[in-house]
């Protein structure tokens, strides 16, 4: 009986939190959208005008966004960045956690597994004048420039990742394709590769939120310069004296839709590979 009753105030306890972090999602989304179709006159300063629905649901705001952030030019330069870094990130941190992850008994392949990991502590802040300085110096202040720094900065973190999942891939795998003649980069690729594929599709998603949504980056690199991606071009709905909080919201609805489909399609992927990827 005490047992039966600790269960059902566990499962109140557990249903309370689910509705407050629900509520932390549905609310500002609630607001996204309802400010997004409200025109600049029915915003008030009173909670009931904010939260009130528009009185007529017009796309107005959604096309003269799109007209101010060059939607399309925006849209592409973000999906250019994105997919390259994504693509970039898998390969050649895949391979790292791969032969970090099988070495770490070396004391040297261990130095370097820790020293890789270590970049996580370091701040973007005290980086973004000298990188700025370099990339301008190398002619990289543009996309590539940009791709490249993320390959690097998401190195750390998407390393660590690759090389928890890899305890949960037996040697003996390999050590049979060996034993077939296989060498380890053919192993590797035909073997580990594929196994890997739920941390696959969680360094993708991860990286790809983090890209898509950084404002920082971009802006150091290639401030001056006429690529803008959509963080980027969204700036211009602040001004000196205000926001323009219509727009803005519309511009921020159309640009969660791309990332939101990514995410929706790895999404089954993406449990596996984190409590995976976890286990050291």
């Amino acid at each position: 009986m005490k047992n039966t009753t600790s269960a059902v105030k566990a499962n109140k306890t557990v249903m309370v939190l689910l509705i407050l972090g629900l509520s932390t999602i549905i609310f500002p989304l609630y607001m996204t959208i309802i400010i997004a179709f409200k025109q600049p006159s029915e915003m008030t300063n009173s909670i009931s005008g904010l939260l009130s629905l528009p009185k007529t649901w017009s796309f107005d705001n959604f096309r003269e966004a799109m007209e101010v952030t060059d939607f399309w030019n925006s849209l592409r330069n973000s999906l250019l960045i994105s997919v390259l870094t994504v693509v970039l990130s898998i390969i050649i941190h895949s391979l790292m956690g791969y032969t970090l992850g099988r070495n770490k008994k070396s004391k040297f392949y261990n130095f370097v597994y820790l020293f890789i990991v270590s970049g996580m502590f370091v701040p973007f802040a005290i980086l973004m004048m000298p990188l700025a300085k370099q990339t301008a110096e190398l002619g990289l202040a543009n996309w590539a420039g940009v791709v490249i720094l993320y390959v690097v900065f998401y190195m750390p973190m998407n390393v660590m990742l690759y090389s928890g999942y890899l305890v949960n891939i037996p040697l003996a795998l390999e050590e049979a394709a060996r034993v077939d003649g296989a060498s380890t980069w053919r192993t590797y690729w035909k073997i580990i590769f594929p196994i890997m594929k739920p941390m696959h599709a969680t360094v993708a998603v991860i990286t790809a939120l983090a890209v898509w949504n950084d404002v920082m980056t971009p802006l150091v690199i290639m401030a001056g310069s006429s690529q803008n991606t959509l963080p980027l071009a969204q700036l211009n709905f602040q001004s000196q004296f205000g926001t323009n909080y219509n727009l803005a919201f519309a511009s921020y609805l159309l640009s969660l839709i791309p990332i939101l489909i990514f995410y929706l399609i790895c999404q089954k992927q993406i449990l596996n590979g984190v409590v995976n990827g976890a286990v050291k």
